[in-house]
C-alpha cells in the first residue's frame, strides 16, 4: 500500500491490488473508539433488562420512543453513586442497586445513550424544520405547506387542498 495524491491535494491509499480509496485518518472509526468487549457486554445487559414487569419483553429500541431527559440523568447519577461506592471497596446500601461495576456501568451508558440520542434526535429535527421553513421560502406560499407530524413535517402540494 502506498500513499498517492487525490482530489484537492487529499491523500489517497493505493492498494497493491490498484484499488485506491481516500485517506480514512479524518473520518470516524468506531471501530477504533469503542471496545467490542463493552459494547458485547451493553448487549448482554440490556438483553437481561428486556424482560418487563408484566412478563413481556420489549422491542430492543423501545427506549428510543423517548424518555424524559431529567429522568435518565437522575438515574444515571444514582448508578454513578453505586459504582463510587463500589470503586471506594464498600457497598451500595441501595436494596435495587445493581449486582456489580460491570452493571453500574451498562445502567451509567443506558442512560447516556437515552439522553445523547435525544439531544442528537432534537439537532437533526431542527435542521429538517429549519431546511423545510427554507424551502417554503424559495417555493412561495401559493405552492402547498407543510404539516407538522408524528414523524415529522411532511409537505402538503396545493393540488391536494382542491
Amino acid at each position: 500500500m502506498s500513499a498517492a495524491s487525490g482530489e484537492a491535494g487529499k491523500k489517497m491509499e493505493r492498494f497493491n491490488s490498484g484499488a485506491t480509496r481516500s485517506n480514512t485518518d479524518e473520518r470516524n472509526d468506531p471501530e477504533g473508539f469503542m471496545s467490542a468487549l463493552a459494547i458485547e457486554r451493553y448487549c448482554e445487559y440490556m438483553t437481561k433488562h428486556r424482560k418487563q414487569a408484566d412478563g413481556t419483553i420489549r422491542d430492543s429500541d423501545n427506549w428510543q420512543k423517548g424518555m424524559p431527559f431529567g429522568r435518565a440523568l437522575k438515574r444515571m447519577w444514582r448508578h454513578l453513586m453505586h459504582l463510587w461506592i463500589r470503586h471506594r471497596g464498600f457497598n451500595p446500601s441501595d436494596q435495587y442497586a445493581a449486582v456489580d461495576m460491570e452493571e453500574d456501568l451498562c445502567a451509567i451508558m443506558f442512560n447516556t445513550n437515552v439522553m445523547l440520542h435525544q439531544l442528537v434526535k432534537k439537532r437533526h429535527e431542527d435542521q429538517i424544520e429549519k431546511d423545510a421553513l427554507a424551502m417554503i421560502t424559495r417555493l412561495g406560499v401559493g405552492d402547498g405547506f407543510w404539516q407538522k407530524t408524528g414523524e415529522g413535517l411532511k409537505w402538503i402540494p396545493h393540488e391536494s387542498l382542491l
